[in-house]
């Protein structure tokens, strides 16, 4: 039987330093109850494109060789759309810094932001225009910005097409 001192007693899995990331158990299950993908946010922007006649493809790479997931992509547009959270990305007007473990959510918020400054540039050196919203903003001014590149892109693309002469 094991002790409630027991590492092995708590599902909090160590970090190198023998302790979890987490400032509580509370918060541990807070922050695990967090979606990764198919969020509110996510999913009213979706169906706001969807009802606007926009087929999309959802948690897809946009490029096979970079190990980023789009939550939607619009293939033959070359369009990524990005739907951030205001905490885990930063948000200017939302973030703040929380108290405990200031250090490590700092770190990591940090390297989150690094990591879609990257992605951005990365997905656009292979062509792709990457759109990012904030969880915040309202879902339909976000999926007329949407409508509207993808339209653009998808006319000046069939334009081309058309003006290509036969082989």
């Amino acid at each position: 039987m094991t002790g409630a001192s027991d590492p092995a007693a708590t599902d909090e899995p160590p970090t190198s330093t023998g302790t979890s990331w987490a400032s509580s158990a509370g918060v541990r299950r807070n922050m695990q109850a967090n979606r990764p993908r198919d969020t509110a946010p996510e999913l009213a922007i979706r169906r706001a494109c969807h009802s606007r006649g926009l087929r999309y493809r959802i948690h897809t790479r946009p490029v096979s060789s970079l190990r980023r997931q789009a939550d939607m992509t619009f293939r033959k547009a070359r369009v990524a759309v990005f739907i951030d959270g205001c905490y885990w990305h930063g948000c200017p007007i939302h973030f703040v810094e929380p108290k405990a473990n200031a250090s490590f959510w700092k770190d990591k918020i940090e390297k989150n932001r690094q990591r879609d400054a990257e992605t951005n540039s990365e997905l656009e050196k292979h062509g792709w225009i990457v759109l990012r919203f904030w969880e915040h903003e309202d879902p339909e001014l976000c999926a007329g910005t949407i409508e509207q590149v993808v339209r653009q892109v998808t006319a000046v693309t069939k334009r081309c097409s058309d003006a290509a002469p036969d082989h």
